[in-house]
């Protein structure tokens, strides 16, 4: 038996009305569909354009950018999942998965967002974070795309509210002006109230990881990757800093990974090749 949150699907899927004129915000995560931070951002996006939430049927964390290619997908529509009258759906895959999805079958947003996710994204945590790998999917489809995480308070607690009311601002802004070809906005949002935002670079902010050793009961060994947050870059135009001190942190992070300081040294230092003009 199939469970009470969930219906069969329409014969189509609520696809944008291309005939309204409010923009078009498709929505992911990593979190899964009934994390309470994407519940806040939609609802809080709902009165900038029009939404459609897509999302993993469960929680994807630190999956980075990986897509699904050995195996179907499942695409459900998911009545209630606390989202009110926004179409939503849970996808049986990666967060990537999630956009990919979306974009064929809703039709092409005008701005990809993701989030809000339960805790951090700064620093090295953007070459795992499956909130940010939808945003970068995003982006692979020539559409802006932003990324919001949310830091807990000391006990724990996560309020999403001031966040999500940041984040109507921001997208908004977005939708009017645009962004940079390959250029995604990652931020970031402190507990609690927003002192203001600051544009800020990525700080140091990791995971220094541990294996932990452990036997199960017949014996035989088995391990858990762990790990310890170092961030000892707290300067004041680093994502981290901005965050301990209260502010949302906003970084532009561009997707060309490619050093461009050292093509010219390596094309005279390395045997057999070439010097081309950039």
């Amino acid at each position: 038996m199939s469970s009470p949150a969930l219906q069969s699907p329409p014969s189509d899927p609520f696809a944008f009305d291309v005939n309204s004129p409010r923009k078009k915000i498709l929505i992911a995560n990593d979190d899964g569909i009934f994390s309470p931070g994407i519940k806040a951002l939609a609802l809080a996006l709902a009165e900038v354009g029009e939404v459609r939430v897509v999302v993993p049927d469960v929680e994807q964390s630190a999956v980075a950018h990986g897509i699904t290619i050995r195996r179907p997908l499942r695409f459900w529509h998911t009545a209630s999942a606390g989202f009110g009258d926004l179409p939503a759906y849970r996808v049986d895959g990666t967060p990537a998965d999630c956009v990919v999805l979306g974009v064929h079958l809703l039709g092409t947003p005008d701005v990809v967002v993701s989030g809000i996710n339960i805790g951090p994204n700064m620093g090295h945590d953007l070459t795992h974070s499956g909130t940010v790998a939808a945003a970068i999917e995003g982006l692979a489809f020539g559409v802006p795309s932003i990324a919001f995480s949310q830091v807990s308070s000391e006990g724990g607690e996560y309020s999403f509210g001031p966040g999500a009311a940041y984040a109507a601002l921001l997208v908004a802004h977005v939708l009017k002006t645009g962004l940079p070809p390959r250029t995604l906005l990652n931020v970031n949002f402190p507990p609690g109230d927003l002192l203001g935002a600051r544009v800020t670079r990525l700080s140091d902010h990791r995971y220094e990881d541990s294996l932990v050793r452990r036997l199960d009961p017949e014996g035989k060994a088995y391990y858990w990757v762990a790990g310890t947050i170092k961030a000892e870059d707290v300067g004041d135009d680093t994502d981290n800093g901005a965050v301990l001190a209260g502010y949302a942190s906003v970084t532009p992070v561009r997707l060309d990974l490619t050093a461009q300081d050292l093509l010219g040294p390596l094309a005279a230092a390395l045997p057999g090749t070439e010097t081309v003009q950039h």
